[in-house]
């Protein structure tokens, strides 16, 4: 019997897989000899079947080191091309959670920024040249001094929730990068992939809906925003159209 791959399997079959990417965990390697989630998932598919030779995983979307959840990898190269199909053509949803200290405006809308991105330091900044970026938001409770929001990109932009919610006046948790207090570089900060809803890469006409909880910090440190993740999560009530 295999040890644990060192992540949680939400769906699997011939053509992707859903998975939950624990925060610290890179999406794809850097070069160097840190963790990654292809590496992760082919070495624990090789192991479990038995395959003798090089294993597919293909990477569809990321999420930044620091960020946890629920994540889609292809198996198959047809499974890649669809799954990546779905994401230029908007059919590829996703919806975080994101967790201030400061209270948005309103309690729910549509944030608008235009957005453009540093690659030297690997930061995002308002700037009238930048793009266009919008993000709908929505406020989901508040417990023991802190704001949780479920947030949907309208557009995919770099490090977008988090440059969106500083630029507004309430940055992350924990998210040095754009404004907030960290306790060290690279530790989680208050955002979570909580919910995938995709196409099925073969059956067009089914959608896979993958859902995932925060664990760890800096989500086990208020107890009581957790029970208003998992009643929304049951309720599902997810709005993508937030635009």
């Amino acid at each position: 019997m295999m040890d644990s791959p060192g992540f949680e399997i939400l769906y699997e079959d011939n053509h992707m897989m859903g998975v939950v990417k624990p925060c610290g965990i890179l999406s794809q390697g850097n070069g160097e000899a840190d963790e990654d989630m292809l590496t992760m998932i082919a070495s624990y598919i090789k192991i479990r079947d038995q395959k003798p030779g090089n294993v597919f995983v293909g990477l569809v979307h990321r999420l930044d080191r620091n960020v946890g959840g629920t994540m889609v990898f292809a198996k198959t190269s047809k499974g890649a091309s669809r799954l990546s199909e779905s994401m230029r053509n908007g059919q590829f949803d996703k919806g975080y959670f994101a967790l201030t200290k400061t209270p948005l405006s309103q309690p729910g809308g549509v944030l608008v920024h235009s957005l453009w991105k540093d690659p030297r330091q690997n930061q995002v900044f308002e700037r009238p040249e930048g793009k266009l970026s919008k993000l709908g938001y929505r406020f989901i409770g508040q417990a023991g001094g802190y704001y949780l929001y479920y947030a949907v990109p309208i557009t995919g932009r770099t490090h977008q929730i988090r440059a969106q919610f500083a630029f507004t006046g309430s940055p992350l948790v924990g998210d040095s990068k754009y404004g907030q207090a960290s306790s060290g570089k690279g530790l989680p900060i208050g955002l979570w992939s909580g919910v995938v809803s995709v196409p099925h890469p073969v059956r067009r006409d089914e959608r896979i809906l993958l859902t995932s909880v925060p664990t760890g910090e800096p989500w086990c440190l208020h107890p009581d925003i957790l029970p208003l993740i998992r009643s929304f999560v049951e309720k599902g009530d997810f709005r993508w159209n937030l635009n």
